[in-house]
């Protein structure tokens, strides 16, 4: 097997006493480990460009580029482990031991890292303490001086099975008796990818009964805000120790290392509740993103969740906006960078040419790093839209290559809640109606913020023939989501469904709402002919279609009729596919 030598930063990490916690509670304990690996180690050992080159049960071992940057991911997980420890029984926590060296290693044909460097790796990870962190003297000398942290020297160590003793540095980041996390001064490195601290929402008035409203909606927006994936939030107890207090964004940003601010405020009015909030960059205190909420006062515990969800669902996109901005000016983009390119272009609207792009940023970014669960959900979105709005010739191809990636990143994330989303929409499309609707269901359970499968459900009681429960899914979707990238694609659903109920006027009335909504997008605008041509308005009609034709002139009414005969045996949803295909023909789409 070929071989190559090189320098690499090796970091080592383990859980101190597994065999003790899985004696105990296995089925939790792994259960604990699979979360912390899917919602933080993994994440953060991306968002620092390391590479995971080796499981070892309870552990991983992980090849940086830089010591400074395997520092910092090894930081960010130990002060996450205190907040997540924070309240848990003894016996039930996780705490991670980790070594990092600098040194010589030997790379195999398949990626797998071996010799001194590895050795060493995993040897200072054995002494450290649990929640510590420990450094070979090569690699301590990469960073000394940046550290605002404690470090001790334990002096020249030895090792077992290494021939000389190493001189040892202990960064002790895991005391759990700390006012507050470290952190580590590397002023020219940005901190982790989708970083964010939710600040104490700000109660204006000073109404003592409204306070608890007020923390309310601050922890179940930094709950929801967790649900984001890859996103590393700052533990609830860390963001109140600002509350009430003057705050300087940047330093917010120095001090718990993160990209992002979400900060509020809430006003109650007479009868009125009024929720203002800001997104904002870390970094240059510029504000990104801002919204207002102002309900009617109501069961305060029904606004909550209504303004979380819909604060939640909307920051996702504003993130993924300002990473995309961030990766497009990256010199050398590595996969993350790629994924969030594409990702903003999904965002900016469905068709051939935005989806072919999008696509081809995330098999860039999978020809980068193949285990790139995102990217890999992402491009089986790209094969499903571009099947469902006949981009493609082969749509039954397309979704079979969208099931295949969605089930390969399931068994590999088994809680990817969009994964199972986009699946459930797989299913939904390949006559398997039932078995999308409980897919998309089981996505809820998840991330009950994700909109989108609340659309999906909806679409599939179309196929199924009740096409007169869509509306219902679709007008939840956008009480959850009101200006979701996607908005206009729910809407498209909800005129299908109603051209499939004979109902032409709300057919029209929803497929105007979606063409208003996104005018690049092809799919309403034969909705909408077909609805008008029932309504024997043909020249509304025939306009009407040929700007969907003018946005994918590959529309025919046998290749939709082809398409969408297939989806449903269902004899009620036939019969309104017949209706809807000589709608088509009357309105002037080619045969």
């Amino acid at each position: 097997m070929a071989e190559t030598r090189k320098i690499a930063v090796i970091l080592a990490a383990d859980v101190v006493g597994f065999s003790r916690l899985a004696n105990a509670a296995e089925d939790r304990t792994l259960a604990q480990l699979r979360t912390l690996r899917t919602e933080l180690i993994d994440p953060t050992v991306a968002s620092q460009n390391g590479r995971v080159f080796k499981r070892t049960g309870d552990g991983a071992l992980v090849e940086f580029r830089s010591v400074v940057e395997a520092v910092r991911c090894a930081v960010t997980i130990q002060n996450a482990m205190i907040e997540r420890n924070l309240g848990m029984p003894t016996d039930q926590r996780i705490d991670f031991r980790i070594g990092i060296h600098l040194g010589d290693v030997v790379e195999e044909s398949d990626g797998d890292l071996m010799g001194d460097g590895v050795n060493i790796a995993a040897r200072l990870e054995g002494i450290a303490a649990p929640g510590a962190i420990c450094l070979s003297e090569d690699a301590y000398r990469q960073v000394k001086g940046r550290l605002d942290i404690a470090v001790t020297d334990l002096g020249p160590t030895s090792l077992k099975n290494i021939a000389e003793p190493i001189r040892v540095y202990s960064l002790a980041v895991g005391k759990t008796d700390q006012a507050k996390p470290p952190s580590l001064a590397l002023e020219k490195l940005t901190a982790p990818r989708l970083s964010i601290v939710v600040l104490p929402f700000v109660n204006i008035g000073g109404d003592a009964e409204q306070d608890h409203f007020v923390d309310g909606v601050t922890e179940s927006l930094t709950t929801d805000v967790s649900r984001i994936r890859g996103a590393f939030v700052i533990g609830r107890n860390t963001a109140f120790t600002y509350k009430g207090k003057a705050v300087d964004l940047k330093q917010i940003g120095r001090e718990l290392n993160v990209r992002y601010v979400l900060e509020g405020s809430v006003q109650r009015g007479g009868q009125r509740m009024r929720v203002n909030v800001q997104f904002i960059d870390a970094e240059t205190a510029s504000h990104l993103w801002a919204e207002r909420f102002d309900k009617p006062l109501g069961d305060l515990f029904d606004m909550q969740d209504e303004i979380v969800a819909r604060l939640a669902s909307a920051l996702n996109a504003q993130i993924v906006s300002a990473e995309a901005r961030r990766a497009a000016q990256a010199p050398n983009p590595n996969s993350m960078d790629l994924y969030f390119q594409g990702a903003a272009i999904f965002n900016s609207g469905v068709t051939p040419d935005s989806t072919s792009r999008a696509r081809g940023f995330m098999e860039r970014a999978l020809s980068a790093d193949p285990g790139n669960i995102e990217a890999l959900v992402a491009s089986a979105r790209a094969d499903l839209q571009s099947g469902a709005a006949l981009f493609v010739t082969d749509p039954m191809g397309a979704f079979m290559a969208a099931e295949a990636k969605l089930t390969r990143a399931l068994a590999e994330v088994p809680n990817h809640a969009l994964a199972h989303c986009y699946l459930g929409c797989v299913y939904i499309l390949t006559k398997r109606a039932a078995e999308g609707i409980a897919e998309c269901e089981h996505a809820l359970a998840l991330d009950r913020n994700l909109a989108a499968a609340h659309y999906f459900i909806g679409l599939g009681k179309v196929y199924l023939g009740r096409a007169e429960e869509t509306e219902a899914h679709v007008v939840e979707a956008l009480r959850l989501s009101p200006r979701d990238t996607s908005a206009y694609i729910w809407m498209n659903g909800a005129g299908l469904a109603k051209l499939h109920l004979d109902l032409y006027e709300e057919a029209v009335m929803w497929s105007r709402r979606s063409i208003e909504t996104n005018r690049n997008y092809p799919v309403p605008y034969f909705v909408l002919g077909s609805a008008l041509a029932w309504l024997n308005r043909l020249d509304e009609a025939r306009s009407a279609v040929g700007a969907g034709l003018a946005l994918n002139p590959s529309v025919t009414i046998s290749r939709s009729h082809a398409l969408w005969a297939t989806v449903s045996g269902n004899p009620k949803y036939l019969a309104a596919l017949q209706r809807r295909s000589e709608g088509l023909r009357r309105a002037g789409v080619p045969e």
